[in-house]
């Protein structure tokens, strides 16, 4: 095959190459066998054989406006006619034009932007920028968190997945217990010291002295790891504790930013402002690669006089710039928010329908449409339907679950024994009513796992 050939490719030699040369994210090369996929539409895609799968993931939960959006599309192909590619030190429209967008969205007086590739490298110069604002080197994180898979992102990442980079991780990187409330790491004391945030905090900052702390960094809703909402005041105490003290604070909406929880930013229904907000997935819908750090007004001051440590040649690139504009333009237009909103409020509606039927939710989390669906078998002990970081044999009862629905056509993806819903902002309620039919159906495979109903409590409302 010459490196030219451009000869439609059959499912068979797609599946082959992709066997032969792709190198796929977290896993064991020999045991993949990847679904080829031949297209998608709104909130669906499908196979070479023709079937179709209800995209209850949003791939990566970036396909906020669904696959192939066409004004999306058209955008990007009249941004490539326009221009692919100029440095980032010159002016550019596209960029101009999406970091100016940003200003007047984001909240609060978060201000100036700097554009990546996604949101790792937004989390590194987050990280990279506090520190030489500050002047100080250590940096809080969660440990149900993931912020990225490059060197520093992944360490200041909790998720297990650090554990393959931790003989290169970034040193100073200090953790914090998580307001967990369904699972409480400090066992549900009243106050307690971790979910409301300060308490935890304080302590953690007496033993690493905090004038050696940087920032805080968290997911504002964890994502990966469960779909974990913060109690309300948790954030509020957290920026609190990082005034009194000159640390800065960070909130990384890379996954739960530009619409996915029925606002434009999570934070906003807590009214919490970070210093620096990350994001990327949503800021254009994952059509380019794409990312942002975005600054607090007074960073931005301080940087008019400071030299900037980072740089990426395809900083602020303008094709990826253009597809921002344009996703963000299409989301005002056509009300993806409110839309975002309305079926969240039918999915919980029918989620909580089948909590009656079903002994193995026990716990159902989210707003607009992010939601996470926790399986357990036993709602009294809650008892996890698989245990953390579980594997083969163990983790079964969850991929059985997902197998099944995925046969049905219902594409879902789970962490440790937690579901995440993530459709499309685009999706109707015809097509949440299908998800929900077949979740209906899968979640049995659950419950043969779990305590009946009859003999544990009903899941928290």
């Amino acid at each position: 095959m010459h490196a030219t050939d451009s000869a439609g490719w059959s499912k068979e030699r797609i599946q082959q190459a992709d066997r032969d040369y792709v190198i796929h994210s977290w896993s064991t090369q020999g045991a993949v066998n990847a679904l080829p996929i031949a297209g998608g539409s709104g909130s669906w895609f499908w196979d070479y054989d023709g079937n179709r799968y209800l995209d209850f993931q949003s791939q990566l939960v970036n396909l906020n406006l669904g696959h192939q959006h066409p004004a999306l599309v058209a955008e990007i192909q009249r941004a490539a006619a326009r221009q692919c590619y100029i440095g980032p030190g010159f002016a550019d429209e596209a960029r101009a034009h999406l970091a100016e967008t940003l200003a007047r969205l984001a909240p609060g007086e978060l201000t100036m932007s700097f554009f990546t590739t996604g949101g790792a490298a937004a989390n590194e110069n987050a990280i990279r920028l506090a520190r030489h604002a500050t002047g100080r080197h250590k940096i809080i994180a969660r440990y149900r968190s993931y912020h990225g898979a490059t060197a520093g992102a992944l360490s200041l990442t909790g998720d297990p997945r650090r554990w393959g980079g931790e003989s290169a991780a970034m040193p100073g990187v200090v953790r914090m217990l998580d307001p967990y409330t369904y699972r409480c790491p400090a066992g549900h004391p009243d106050p307690c010291p971790v979910c409301t945030g300060r308490p935890h905090l304080e302590e953690l900052l007496r033993y690493e002295n905090p004038e050696t702390v940087a920032a805080v960094i968290v997911e504002t809703v964890t994502g990966t790891n469960g779909i974990i909402y913060p109690p309300d005041g948790y954030l509020h105490a957290l920026r609190e504790v990082c005034d009194e003290h000159g640390i800065l604070l960070i909130f990384d909406e890379v996954m739960a930013g530009f619409g996915r929880t029925g606002e434009w930013f999570a934070c906003q229904h807590w009214d919490v402002v970070p210093d620096i907000l990350t994001t990327a997935k949503g800021l254009n819908s994952g059509y380019v690669p794409l990312g942002a750090m975005i600054v607090s007004r007074d960073l931005g001051t301080w940087l008019r006089d400071h030299r900037f440590p980072g740089g990426l040649t395809y900083a602020g690139h303008p094709l990826a710039c253009a597809s921002g504009v344009a996703a963000l333009r299409i989301m005002a237009e056509e009300g993806v928010i409110d839309n975002a909103r309305e079926q969240g409020r039918l999915m919980d509606k029918r989620l909580r329908e089948l909590a009656e039927r079903h002994p193995s939710i026990g716990d159902i989390r989210g707003r607009g449409l992010f939601y996470g669906l926790e399986l357990v078998r036993d709602r009294t002990t809650r008892d996890p339907l698989v245990g953390f970081h579980a594997s083969g044999a163990d983790a079964a009862p969850m991929s059985e679950v997902t197998t099944a629905a995925m046969r049905r056509g219902l594409y879902l993806s789970a962490n440790n024994n937690v579901l995440r819903l993530t459709p499309p902002l685009v999706v109707t309620a015809e097509e949440i009513e299908t998800a929900m039919a077949i979740l209906d159906e899968v979640l049995t495979l659950a419950d043969a796992h779990t305590a009946p109903i009859g003999e544990t409590e009903h899941p928290r409302p």
